[in-house]
């Protein structure tokens, strides 16, 4: 995914490993970017892009003439299975490879209108009505059309719409009377119902509830950072001739603070699983849901009703707006590409359209600064001291200006000392160069040079069509290389350094069986984005901050407190709580290229290597101490002689496993009574060789928990989930956000079983920990205080305990939707989307409020 697919993977390794040794060895020891870029791209032949074009090519990304028909009538087949959300997604899928302004997608959004409409999504239904008129929805088809959008007008209180829907309709009948009689009288039926509605709403008085949550924008930073856009000005920009960049505390911080708030420079929708077509299928349309499906491809806000490029399917935006804008940045220039982006993998569509972002800001600094790149090798000639010079002023070296001496600033800070969320910080983020391995660099190399030839084959001009030209004008800086090349020079810099800088953002997703009380979700990565601000932080296995997203927006926040002048950290992904120093520092050297010296590694480094952490132990059958040893483990009590032999323990842990992935198939596939059962037996097992804070013994415990959720049983169910919150709070404390959601799946138990003093008391906890990672507009705060509002004095007054139990034993499974994740072994999307610490999102459906 970040990376080319897998055949263009080996073949380029096949290429390097037939090149001649000497000229493996002039890439190898090239220390400028140019000069590996220049090397490798002279060794790209024709018969590698034929290849590289055959396999994009089994990307169906064009428009397809027959798909829209046919996800139209598979649609037809979801719709009447009343699977409304399936049917709107295949619609989606017909508009995206519809023709503008033809019937096939005026016929695909008109019904996905109807799909929205039984979704309860009246705005959007009406926007889809409006889109399906505007591209010519055949005349005779109106009415019903018309019928629902007087509905939809209706149901929002927008009355007087309604109103003049109803008399065009009825205009509309007595003027063309083409509709069959049977017809006819059901719309006329329709017709007089709506009237009635429109004239009892008129005579009540509509109240629409306060919205529950706050927009991205109410979200601010206290006092913004003069000298880091987007950063709070209770943190400074340091340098340390060791560690590089860093933030660090000007004032003690307390654990919540918004520190800091950012926009991406760049993101890319991760495409998630989209193989290539294989010839021979009996059908090259795919009815599978990708991300690209669910999720605009500029803003990321999720989305059921897609607004789909002009020229391509795959893109896919939540709104004209936002198909508009992406237009004029970057999709231009990509649209043609689609095929080609998707082979070459997700960094190298970053760095493409990072570079295509560049054009819009001061393009004589952007081209000083490429050029830059590609000349550092020769600064001995004229042309070269004069660049350096330019270059050197242009972003604050140390140069004499006219007889004064300009400070050294810190890289990536502008001239006037700021450091912004702009292409002069991206371009400074480190590329590690000399660590990457050599086949992966001339991998990237010549994959960006692929890319290049493709544009120039199409006749593209992407990196100067559209530019500000003051000060392209006036820069003298000498093009020592065609216009690519050092263009494709920074494409080859921001896939080197998106390995150790890019951000993965992340959201929860639905899986699991339909019309279950209990839904399981699980946290996906959608996109892969460039923060220069974020990639400031450096890392620690216990750190004192945590990322997290909204759309593209990365917010941190101080997990903990943070004295005056300690710095901000967060993790990476190896985080303490997941796994020992020997793995942590294994996976942190070989995508990050450093050694943690954190405090909790140089605390392991300590601890005798033959002692496994207390939450990972075996422990003894007898007297249940803790067993201890290598190869044969023995008691730790001085009383006991058991012992027994590692490879027994471990083999049983196995067994253990299968069957608990046993039981969740059971449990995913409706039959708790059965998980249940085997469930039980495992946890007998599990309890007499594993240490009371293994995480599978948490795992088994979570898992009962769901199970008896699903039948109802809440109070079995909440005994089964404070097992589990015991362990997580042993593996990741009690200030965690791990915590803070076992505590929300907790709340929601004693919410559905009626317990309402455990309930607020849960709510509580669950409040206190969630704040401190995502603040108070977070949709889990935001449905434990409806849950609060239920349970506790609220605008209805003091009988609202007194109203809401009534309306909670009507629902006699339960008065709200469970979505379940599980919190063990956590191993989510990160920094780059490989190890990272779970920035996690639950969304919690309430029935009764909606």
């Amino acid at each position: 995914m970040d990376l080319p697919v897998d055949e263009w993977k080996s073949y380029i390794l096949q290429k390097w490993s037939l090149l001649p040794k000497s000229i493996q060895v002039t890439i190898s020891t090239a220390e400028a970017l140019s000069d590996i870029f220049l090397h490798s791209s002279l060794l790209l032949q024709p018969e590698d892009e034929m290849f590289l074009k055959r396999l994009s090519g089994g990307y169906l990304v064009g428009k397809d003439p027959g798909a829209p028909l046919f996800y139209r009538e598979e649609g037809n087949k979801k719709f009447h299975e009343k699977d409304y959300m399936g049917a709107t997604l295949l619609y989606s899928k017909g508009v995206a490879h519809s023709r503008p302004s033809t019937e096939d997608i005026s016929l695909c959004y008109a019904n996905r209108s109807a799909a929205l409409f039984h979704l309860g999504q009246y705005e959007t239904c009406l926007k889809d009505i409006v889109r399906a008129q505007s591209h010519g929805y055949p005349e005779n088809l109106q009415p019903k059309m018309l019928l629902r959008k007087a509905e939809c007008l209706v149901t929002l209180g927008r009355l007087q719409e309604a109103s003049q829907t109803i008399s065009d309709l009825e205009s509309n009948f007595a003027a063309t009377p083409t509709l069959a009689a049977s017809q006819f009288q059901i719309l006329q039926r329709t017709l007089c119902r709506l009237k009635r509605k429109v004239q009892e709403k008129e005579t009540l008085t509509e109240t629409f509830p306060a919205l529950l949550t706050k927009a991205l924008e109410d979200m601010e930073l206290r006092e913004e950072n003069v000298h880091v856009r987007g950063a709070s000005s209770s943190v400074s920009l340091r340098v340390d001739p060791l560690k590089g960049r860093s933030l660090v505390a000007t004032k003690d911080i307390l654990p919540g603070e918004l520190l800091v708030k950012e926009d991406a420079f760049v993101s890319v929708l991760n495409p998630g699983e989209m193989p290539p077509r294989h010839e021979g299928l009996e059908s090259k349309w795919d009815t599978r849901v990708t991300n690209g499906d669910l999720y605009c491809h500029r803003c990321l806000k999720p989305t059921l009703a897609t607004v789909p490029c002009d020229g391509c399917s795959y893109a896919k935006y939540c709104s004209q707006e936002c198909l508009q804008q992406a237009w004029d940045l970057y999709h231009s220039v990509e649209c043609s590409l689609g095929g080609l982006l998707l082979t070459l993998g997700v960094f190298c569509h970053v760095a493409l359209r990072s570079t295509l972002l560049a054009r819009f800001e001061d393009v004589g600094k952007v081209r000083m600064t490429l050029c830059g790149e590609t000349c550092n090798r020769d600064v001995s000639s004229p042309e070269g001291k004069n660049l350096a010079q330019a270059l050197s002023y242009d972003l604050g070296g140390e140069r004499e200006q006219r007889g004064k001496t300009v400070e050294t600033s810190v890289p990536g800070c502008g001239i006037d000392g700021k450091y912004e969320n702009n292409y002069n910080a991206v371009f400074h983020l480190l590329p590690h160069t000399e660590n990457h391995s050599p086949e992966h660099k001339f991998l990237c190399a010549l994959s960006v040079s692929a890319l290049g030839r493709q544009l120039q084959a199409a006749g593209s001009q992407p990196f100067t069509a559209g530019l500000k030209s003051s000060k392209l004008e006036a820069a003298e800086a000498p093009v020592l290389y065609p216009e690519w090349n050092i263009w494709g020079v920074a494409m080859l810099r921001h896939m080197l350094q998106l390995q150790c800088n890019a951000q993965a953002i992340t959201a929860i997703q639905q899986t699991g069986s339909k019309g279950s009380l209990i839904t399981e979700h699980r946290q996906v990565r959608l996109a892969t984005g460039l923060f220069p601000v974020v990639s400031l932080l450096n890392h620690s296995c216990s750190p004192n901050a945590s990322v997290s997203f909204i759309s593209t927006v990365a917010t941190v926040r101080a997990s903990q407190p943070i004295r005056k002048g300690q710095e901000v950290l967060h993790c990476y992904g190896p985080h303490e709580s997941r796994m020992g120093v020997a793995e942590r520092h294994q996976k942190l050297r070989s995508q990050y290229f450093f050694d943690c010296n954190c405090p909790p590694c140089e605390r392991e480094k300590q601890r005798p290597s033959a002692l496994e952490p207390r939450r990972e132990a075996f422990c003894c059958h007898r007297c249940r101490a803790l067993l201890q040893g290598d190869d044969v483990l023995s008691c730790g009590s001085t009383s006991c002689p058991a012992s027994v032999r590692r490879h027994h323990l471990d083999s049983r842990l196995q067994d253990l496993q299968q069957q608990v992935g046993l039981a969740r198939k059971l449990l995913r596939n409706c039959k708790a009574e059965r998980a249940i059962q085997l469930l039980l037996g495992c946890q007998h097992d599990a309890e007499s060789f594993l240490s009371a804070e293994h995480s599978v013994v948490g795992e088994i415990a979570d898992d009962l928990a769901q199970a008896y959720a699903a039948l109802g049983d809440w109070k079995k169910s909440a005994s089964h989930l404070q097992k589990s919150l015991r362990v997580v709070e042993v593996r990741h404390g009690p200030s965690s956000v791990e915590m803070g959601h076992e505590l929300f799946k907790l709340a929601q138990i004693f919410f559905n079983g009626l317990a309402i003093p455990e309930a607020l008391n849960t709510i509580q906890r669950a409040e206190k920990v969630l704040l401190v990672h995502y603040g108070p507009w977070n949709d889990e705060i935001q449905e434990l205080q409806k849950m609060k509002s239920c349970l506790m004095d609220s605008p209805a007054g003091k009988r609202s305990i007194e109203l809401i139990i009534p309306t909670l034993l009507k629902h006699k499974s339960g008065c709200c939707e469970l979505r379940w994740n599980h919190r063990h072994n956590s191993n989510c999307p990160g920094r780059t989307g490989t190890y990272g610490h779970p920035m996690l999102v639950w969304h919690f459906g309430h029935n009764m409020f909606k």
